[in-house]
């Protein structure tokens, strides 16, 4: 049985991967830095240590990991102050589950993205448990950050439902052992391997209800 559900934050609740994208292209072309074909998907779910540390060794920044992680945060900040991007229909969806179950948060965001965003959307006080891939040895996909959202939600892995859209976060709350439910993310969607991997598949989070955790039960 379903005793907590765990949402992804950026492509579940905030249309902010792009922005993402814009913020770590618009730092490496102000460096000189040409953008490799791959670098938007390979970074897609690392946290912030990984991707910075991408970004100097890969995409050859010159500053150290922590000042480009710094920079981009900064920018995000900024972005989200003036216009949080949230997806339709996310609010309403975490009403209407937080009415049935505890609900946790596994987010490859920085802490204090986190925060801002929860804070600005008014979401926050329906959370029970928050968790940044800055927090555990391995961001997505692995299942560290899974793991300690249902380690802090007391539940076991099992008995949670995921809610994510990219494809290493279905593969991190999948290698966690939790029912996945994807909303696929049109603007990066998940390869066919990593959405076959998802318990049940929705196409938007307006479709996210009660009767469609009960589904992958």
């Amino acid at each position: 049985m379903i005793q907590a559900v765990v949402f992804d934050l950026d492509g579940v609740l905030v249309d902010s991967e792009h922005v993402w994208d814009a913020a770590r292209k618009e730092l490496a072309s102000e460096r000189g830095r040409p953008w490799p074909d791959q670098a938007s998907r390979d970074m897609m779910g690392m946290s912030s240590l990984e991707w910075s540390r991408y970004m100097h060794d890969v995409v050859g920044l010159p500053e150290p990991p922590e000042e480009i992680s710094a920079r981009v945060v900064r920018r995000l900040e900024e972005i989200y102050r003036r216009e949080l991007p949230l997806i339709d229909g996310a609010v309403e969806a975490v009403e209407r589950l937080a009415e049935r179950w505890p609900l946790g948060l596994a987010s490859s965001s920085n802490r204090e993205l986190i925060d801002l965003v929860l804070e600005l959307s008014g979401l926050a006080r329906y959370f029970v448990a928050t968790v940044s891939s800055e927090e555990v040895p391995r961001g997505k996909p692995a299942p560290d950050v899974y793991l300690e959202a249902a380690r802090r939600l007391g539940v076991a892995p099992a008995r949670c439902a995921a809610i994510e859209d990219s494809e290493n976060g279905i593969r991190s709350a999948k290698a966690a052992g939790m029912r996945v439910l994807a909303i696929p993310n049109p603007r990066y969607p998940p390869a066919e391997e990593a959405l076959a991997l998802a318990d049940e598949v929705v196409r938007s989070i307006e479709e996210l209800t009660p009767e469609t955790i009960e589904r992958v039960d």
